[in-house]
């Protein structure tokens, strides 16, 4: 442990001193990927740095203890060394969290897809009320949220809705939320007061730049047209509305927010890197899960990953099993309560495959 600790303290004082050359800033995407590290090292040295601390603390401790004749003495120092070690002990367990692989996608700006699925006008409207909890769980960890694009059913539902969420740690908690949300209650529009159950599908998708994804000119169609609102009520008067279809893939993203058709078609490209690498990450998973089948099960999270169920006022984590009677508080964007749980199970997987190899 000292060893690997002493190994990343070298690289995080060798990232400080380079951060602190002037000639970086010339390479903004290198400056960028230092800035990056030295920040994920900064919480490692630290914890390194107290690591070494408490275990010159106990050896000096335990060296007093063998070498004194003062029973008071004694005593004091075995007070302390319980102290030290239980110290420790919390101290190692926190280590092991952070030296967990870290995933580079964690401090990225994410983009929000939502999407009404099966369940029709009663989809579309609960699509719109996980969109809201959403923006109020940014709002508590003081993101900031930016609507890119929306689709607007006439009773105030979203059959899709994709916004661009920037702060500290986006992607390393929304990241849980990918997969199908299924809601269970009496819509609005039933006059029989029968429970219907329907579905919403969330993509998570960390924000990618031009460097982390390629695209070239010749391969991707473009398309203008004159932004519409609900009921096809015209909102803009000009071609600002853009659609790109990447054509090798055949991906395609809308976008007419914007009155500006260059705003547009910013917010569009920046969807389509973005799917482009969610895309590339799936197939490398898809590859990684197959690997490991045999041993751990299929890994799909894809499907339904959680119930919500109004009349009972409980909300279901399918994955871990967790059952909360907060619905509420939950969709007021008090998400950690069943976050957190999700983060430390996933944490506790990493460490038992790390302890296996």
């Amino acid at each position: 442990m000292l060893d690997k600790l002493s190994q990343i303290e070298r690289r995080y004082a060798e990232l400080g001193e380079r951060l602190g050359d002037p000639t970086l800033l010339a390479d903004p995407a290198t400056y960028r990927d230092t800035a990056r590290e030295h920040a994920h090292l900064a919480k490692l040295a630290e914890a390194a740095a107290r690591y070494r601390e408490i275990h010159q603390a106990i050896a000096e401790a335990e060296e007093l203890v063998a070498e004194s004749t003062d029973p008071e003495m004694v005593a004091m120092a075995e007070e302390e060394l319980a102290d030290q070690r239980a110290t420790l002990a919390t101290l190692e367990a926190e280590l092991k969290l952070l030296l967990l692989p870290h995933d580079p996608n964690d401090d990225k700006n994410t983009f929000l897809e939502i999407r009404a699925g099966t369940g029709g006008d009663e989809a579309a409207l609960f699509a719109a009320e996980l969109y809201r909890m959403y923006v109020k769980y940014a709002e508590r960890r003081g993101w900031r949220v930016e609507p890119v694009t929306a689709n607007v059913t006439g009773i105030g539902g979203y059959k899709e809705v994709i916004a661009l969420v920037k702060g500290d740690g986006v992607y390393s908690r929304l990241k849980f939320e990918a997969g199908t949300h299924r809601v269970q209650r009496v819509p609005e529009t039933e006059s029989q007061g029968r429970i219907h159950t329907s579905a919403v599908t969330v993509a998570v998708m960390p924000e990618a730049e031009e460097v982390d994804i390629a695209i070239a000119d010749n391969e991707l169609k473009i398309d203008v047209f004159r932004s519409s609102g609900p009921g096809g009520q015209s909102v803009n008067t000009t071609d600002s509305a853009v659609r790109i279809t990447h054509l090798p893939t055949n991906t395609v993203v809308i976008c007419q927010d914007e009155k500006s058709q260059h705003k547009n078609k910013d917010k569009a490209l920046r969807v389509l890197r973005a799917r482009l690498m969610e895309r590339e990450r799936e197939a490398a998973e898809a590859e990684r899960t197959a690997q490991r089948r045999s041993q751990v099960g299929t890994g799909d999270r894809s499907q339904r990953i959680r119930t919500y169920n109004f009349p009972q006022g409980r909300i279901t984590d399918h994955r871990i099993g967790l059952t909360l009677h907060s619905m509420d508080q939950f969709l007021a964007g008090d998400l950690d309560p069943l976050l957190d749980p999700l983060i430390q199970h996933y944490q506790a997987e990493q460490l038992a495959t790390a302890g296996g190899e």
